[in-house]
Formats: structure tokens, sequence, C-alpha cells
């Protein structure tokens, strides 16, 4: 049904059919280029599975989609640690659910069309013996994890591992800063802020804007960077380009920027690191120093304080200390309490 695919590179993301293309519009003049890529993938790959007209699907279809991403895809015998599936993670199959919902949505609206209702389910209802009211079951459950954290020895082989300041000094606002990949790549000269030892976040998640501390380290790195390595002739004023190549002074991309954290990686011999693990890491350790909850939201740039908590599963010194003092608590209460015996 579908003849095109997102392609960022060729102007705007189209899929070939009016309506979803009408959507990636609207999507598009809302929305990060990350996540309008991301949308006009999943609805490619529904379409390509559920071979229908997008005012014709119908709840059996989505229903049918779900049972295709979750059959096995390395053979049936190959399952991931994680959570024992053979297909597509629970992430992924909800994350495309999320995209067709969003689409669905937005012909209902439209109303030129034949649908009235969204056919994605919000969730199955379920009651428990002797309930009166019906509660919603996820129609798609994800497991809990808690993201890896790199040991202070993984950290110092990987800042060796990196071959030149630009690509230090982007590490180290994510492991410093905790900035996103997303936010290292769209800093600008402007943003910068060295007398104060602080960074302005222009594009933050959803959009967002914040100013952030971060270490005197990351600014000795980056001067350096600046002084001696970054092209005079840049194309713009994006704090980091791309050093040699055909796109010299140009912007790095994030296909660069993970390539750069991969052969890094490799070289320091470390199994598995990631951009995000590098941000995992700086915000876990500001809550093992200390550092409230309240402020490393701000921080992060989270918009609810329950994406924060996490980190306080990941600092392990919290739990054990308020683990040892309500303990301790405990223990002196049984002391004095006075026994049986004691009492006659």
């Amino acid at each position: 049904m579908l003849d095109g695919r997102p392609d960022p590179g060729r102007g705007p993301v189209r899929l070939g059919h009016p309506l979803i293309d009408a959507y990636l519009e609207l999507v598009a003049a809302r929305a990060r280029p990350n996540t309008l890529i991301a949308t006009a993938y999943d609805l490619k790959v529904f379409f390509t599975v559920v071979r229908r007209e997008p005012a014709a699907v119908t709840t059996a279809d989505v229903l049918a989609f779900i049972k295709a991403q979750r059959a096995p895809r390395r053979g049936p015998r190959v399952v991931r640690l994680e959570d024992g599936e053979a297909g597509l993670s629970a992430r992924t199959i909800k994350r495309r659910l999320a995209s067709v919902s969003g689409l669905f949505d937005y012909l209902v609206v439209r109303g030129d069309t034949a649908m009235t209702a969204n056919p994605v389910p919000r969730g199955l209802a379920a009651r428990r013996p002797g309930q009166r009211r019906v509660r919603a079951v996820p129609l798609i459950r994800t497991a809990r994890t808690l993201p890896r954290v790199l040991e202070p020895t993984e950290v110092d082989a990987f800042l060796a591992a990196l071959r030149t300041r630009r690509d230090r000094a982007m590490v180290e606002a994510m492991l410093l800063g905790g900035l996103r990949r997303c936010e290292v790549l769209g800093l600008r000269l402007a943003d910068v802020r060295p007398g104060e030892r602080r960074l302005f976040i222009a594009e933050g998640k959803g959009g967002h804007q914040r100013i952030v501390p971060v270490s005197a380290r990351f600014f000795t790195t980056l001067a350096d960077y600046l002084h001696q390595e970054r092209p005079t002739d840049a194309v713009d004023d994006h704090l980091f380009v791309a050093l040699k190549g055909p796109r010299r002074g140009q912007p790095l991309s994030a296909a660069g920027l993970d390539e750069i954290v991969r052969g890094a990686r490799r070289r320091a011999g470390i199994a598995q690191l990631t951009c995000h693990q590098l941000r995992h890491t700086c915000l876990t350790r500001l809550r093992e120093a200390g550092m409230a909850l309240e402020a490393l939201q701000a921080q992060a740039g989270h918009r609810s304080i329950e994406s924060t908590r996490i980190y306080l599963h990941l600092a392990n010194d919290w739990l054990a200390d308020e683990y040892r003092r309500a303990a301790e608590a405990i223990d002196a209460q049984t002391v004095a309490a006075p026994t049986a015996a004691e009492v006659d």
C-alpha cells in the first residue's frame, strides 16, 4: 500500500499515502526530527503487515499485528534474557502501537473518513472476584528494568580510548552534565557559558529548555577543542562539528556520535556502552553524592519526578543507608522494650 520510505535527507518525510502523509506533516510541526522518523517507520511497519486502507483498519487487525510482532525473529528457541520473549521487545511493540494510535486519533478528529473510533484498544477490561469496578489491564506489559551504570574503571578506560578533544568534550557533557545525545548535538556556541560553568539546553526533550551546571573539567576540555580542533570555516554555529572528510565543518550527526562511542568502547574492551548509559552514570553518581531528588530532576530535564526516582534504586549507597538507619531504629526499640521477666 505504501510506496515510500522515511528518509530525512529527501525533504518532507512521506510514505506515499495522502492520509498518512498528512498526519506526518502534523507530527513534523510538533515533534523533533527523530520522533518524526520513528513515527514514519512505525507506520510503515504496521501497514506492511496490515495491508488495508487506514480508514478500514479494525481492532482485529491491530491484535493480529501484535501477534505478528511477537512471533519469533531468530528461531523458536532464541529468547532475550531481559524478558524471556522471542519476538520484538514489548517496548518496541508498545511504541509502534502508540504511533499507530496517534494516526487513528488524527483520522477520527478529521471526520472526513469512515473511521469514527480508534481501533487500537487502550487496554483489556478485567474484573476481580467481588469487585464492581472494571479495571483496564495494559494491552502490552513492559518489563521494568534498571539501566546499567558504568563502573569507575570502565569510565577511565573509555575516556582513555577517545581520540580527539572534541570526542572527550561530548562524552564529558553526558558523563559530567547528564546531557542526552540529542542535547549534546544540539549545542551551539552561544549556549556555552564558561564564566558560569553552565550550559543552556535549547533543544531538550519535548522542546523544553533548561540551564545546567557542568564540571570545570568539561569546560577545560571544551576550550582545548575550540582552540585546537574545531575548523575555523565551520558552516554554522553548532558546537560539535565534523573534523575531517567531506562533511568537515558541518554539524556532527547522531550516527557520527554513535560511531565514535562504539569505536572507543571496542578499543577500551567494554562489552556494552551507549550514550544513554553515560547519562545514567552521571545522574546516578550525583544522587549517590547526596544531590536532592528535585535538583537531580532539574539537572536531568525530567518533566515528572517519577522519571527521576529510578536513580534512587540505582544509587546503592542511598538504599543501604536508608535501610541501615531504619534497622538501627528498630533494634533500638527492641532493646529498649522490657521483657516479660523484667516486668515480673
